[in-house]
This record gives structure tokens, C-alpha cells and sequence, in this order.
């Protein structure tokens, strides 16, 4: 391949992930997101019309002058990618199509990545085993992108903090064991990133994105790019030092703001308020094993049971006093609330703002809005597949 038909392969590619973001663009809005000449977008766009990748869908809303053309990706066209949502229980797993369509339902595995021992080739067996049932031809796969909690290195392929494998990283393993490419990332940066290219982080450029789950994280939008930090593991918010319980975390340490707002804590408060006697709802919620335990409490929440309602609070000004530290060393302009734990809705803003407005210089609090996010739990997914989007080129 010459010189030139690899800069236009990596032109094509950077079309594609554009249209693959913004749904629909003109060839215009085309060459100032690719910093190209009109005339050279217009002939690779021709090319990708041609190759079936790309379609006209018609003509932009009038305002006033000449009606642009506009672009979006064929969704006939049969490339797909799968998507991996994990966390420390439960693994998630779709297919999308690049039009950003789910091609089947999610599929779920009760996976413990926290068990000793804990065994990765379940995992490889979970996605041949939907890949082989989903119809999909395999070679019309670009590849697998995994988001994952854990002291992930996304450049490297590791998990510092589980499912280690032997003489290869972890992504290598996967992949041997599949057959296709395989990505992985930290879920909360991975939810920043769909906040910032699909959800409420959308042309914001100083952003924190709290996933709130089984743990807690946190994923940070600055000057409009994901912040990794000097090593790619910037974020750890969970393991600040602001709880006064004596209860452990999963890092070993005391202290850790995870022991106060995870959903695994909150559920297992509320599992021992019923259990020495408080009325509620959770009562007959928990009799079903067919769900977790943090899924039942957050149905009471939206059902606003008194006791899932009380313990959702404290946990939730808890963790406005930690973002209240961060608002001081970042000065954000806004927080999105996402993950699973953004299920919860509006309970979660009054707690946290009481919280940030006791504990932040008022000055600097009135800066940063807080805001839901309305992915909730399809935001790992999304952003799964995008990272495979990231790392294809589409030759």
C-alpha cells in the first residue's frame, strides 16, 4: 500500500467513526471534523458510497441558503461489533451494528471476577457461545471491546486487578480464544466516554462522569478528552479516605468512600434493616434469587420505599461530600450521574447537592450543574463497542 492510499485507508476510517458518533453529518461538517479539503472528503465519501459503507440520506433542514447533502452509515451494511459491559458480578454482553442498533438482546452471565480463581475461559466460553448463536457471520465481526472495574491498562491489555492469565495480557488471551480482536478498558472511563460522545457530556469540555455501582467510579472529561493520568489509572475516586467505617474495602484499606455508596453496600444495609425488623417492601422483593440483591433495592427506591429511600440518601450525601473535595481540585462544569446506580433518578440530586453545598465554597459549587445521565446501564455497552469503533480500520 502506498503512502497515499494509507492516509486515505485512515481517512476513510476517521468518516466512518465520525458518522459512527454524530449519526448524520454533510460533507462539510465532514472536512471541519476531519480537518480535510471539501474536494478530498467529497471523493473518499464518494468511495465509501460506492464500497456500500456509507449512504445519502437526503437533504438538510432548510435555513435559508443552498440545502446540504447529508451522510450516514448504511444500516444494511453488515458489520458488527460486541460489546461487554462487566463488572464484579455480573457480565453483560450485546451486538451492535454500526448504526448503533442492538442486533440481539443482552445477554447476562453471573460471572464473580472477585472469586480466587476465578476462571477467564467462563468468560471466553459465554462469547463464543452467543456469538455462535446469534446468526452473525463471525468474519463480518470487527471485534470485542470489554469494559471491565479493575486497574486496567487499556494500552497494555492488563487488569492489575483481576482475571490474570499466564505469558500473555489479558486482551491477548481473550482474543486467541475467540478469534477476533479484542479491547478492553476501565468501565468508569469507559462511561465517561459514552457520556461525552453520546449522553451528557456532548460538547462539554470539563467533566466528571460518577459511576455509580457495585463500586464507585469515576471517569474525568478535561478540556473536552478522557483524562487517564501519567499511568492510565487516574479516577480511583472510590478509595478516598472519607468514610468512618470500620468495614473493609475491596482494596483491603479502611476509609474508602466505596464502603458508603456502592450499590453492593446499600443493598446489604438493607438486607440487615429488614432483617432486625424494619417494614418494607424489600421483604418480599428479596424472596426473588432470580435478581441481585442492589437490583431489588434500587425497584424500592423508584417505588420510594421509606428504608431503600433513607439508606440511598446518606450513601448518596456521602458521596456528595467526596465530589465536593474534587470540585475544588478540578472546577468542573458539570457531574453526570451514570452507571447502574443512575437508575435511581432524582432521589440521588438533593442529598448531593445538600452535601456539596455544606461542604464547597459557594463561589466555586455554583459553577458545575449536576446532571442524570439517560444512558443508565447501557452507557458500558455503548461505550464498549465504541472502543472497538476507536481501534478498527475498516481496510
Amino acid at each position: 500500500m502506498s503512502l497515499i492510499e494509507e492516509k486515505n485507508q485512515r481517512l476513510k476510517a476517521e468518516i466512518i467513526k465520525h458518522l459512527y458518533y454524530k449519526k448524520v453529518l454533510s460533507l462539510t461538517e465532514l472536512s471541519r471534523l476531519t480537518k480535510k479539503s471539501l474536494p478530498l472528503i467529497t471523493s473518499i465519501v464518494n468511495g465509501l458510497v460506492t464500497e456500500g459503507y456509507v449512504m445519502e440520506q437526503g437533504l438538510a433542514p432548510s435555513t435559508g441558503g443552498r440545502r446540504a447533502l447529508m451522510y450516514l452509515i448504511n444500516p444494511d451494511l453488515k458489520k458488527y461489533i460486541v460489546a461487554i459491559a462487566m463488572d464484579q458480578l455480573v457480565t453483560r454482553l450485546t451486538i451492535y451494528d454500526l448504526s448503533r442498533q442492538m442486533r440481539i438482546p443482552i445477554r447476562t452471565l453471573s460471572f464473580d471476577m472477585t472469586a480466587e480463581g476465578s476462571d477467564v475461559d467462563v468468560l471466553t466460553d459465554f462469547i463464543n457461545e452467543v456469538i455462535q448463536h446469534s446468526g452473525i457471520d463471525r468474519n463480518d465481526i470487527l471485534g470485542v471491546g470489554i469494559g471491565m472495574p479493575g486497574l486496567v491498562n487499556a494500552e497494555k491489555g492488563i487488569n492489575h486487578s483481576y482475571l490474570k492469565v499466564k505469558s500473555q495480557t489479558l486482551n491477548e488471551y481473550i482474543s486467541t480464544q475467540i478469534g477476533l480482536p479484542v479491547f478492553l478498558d476501565n468501565d468508569s472511563s469507559l462511561i465517561a466516554l459514552a457520556e461525552l460522545n453520546f449522553g451528557e457530556a456532548v460538547n462539554l469540555k470539563d467533566v466528571m462522569v460518577v459511576n455509580i455501582g457495585w463500586g464507585t467510579g469515576l471517569g474525568m472529561i478535561m478540556n473536552g478528552a478522557l483524562y487517564r493520568g501519567s499511568g492510565g489509572y487516574a479516577g480511583e475516586f472510590s478509595h478516598i479516605p472519607l468514610s468512618n467505617s470500620n468495614n473493609l474495602c475491596s482494596c483491603g484499606r479502611k476509609g474508602c468512600l466505596e464502603v458508603d455508596t456502592s450499590l453492593l453496600v446499600m443493598a446489604h444495609k438493607a438486607e440487615k434493616a429488614i432483617a432486625e425488623g424494619a417494614e418494607s417492601s424489600m421483604q418480599e422483593l428479596f424472596k426473588d434469587k432470580s435478581k441481585h440483591p442492589s437490583d431489588h433495592f434500587l425497584h424500592a427506591v423508584g417505588q420510594q420505599d421509606p428504608v431503600a429511600v433513607s439508606i440511598l440518601a446518606k450513601a448518596s450525601f456521602q458521596l456528595g461530600k467526596g465530589l465536593a473535595t474534587l470540585i475544588h481540585i478540578l472546577n468542573p462544569e458539570c457531574i453526570v450521574l451514570s452507571g447502574r446506580g443512575a437508575k435511581a433518578g432524582r432521589m440521588l440530586l438533593p442529598p448531593i447537592q445538600q452535601a456539596i453545598n455544606e461542604y464547597c465554597i459557594p463561589r466555586t459549587a455554583e459553577q458545575t450543574t449536576i446532571k442524570l445521565s439517560t444512558l443508565t446501564d447501557e452507557a458500558e455497552l455503548l461505550a464498549a463497542a465504541s472502543l472497538m469503533m476507536e481501534n478498527s480500520h475498516f481496510e
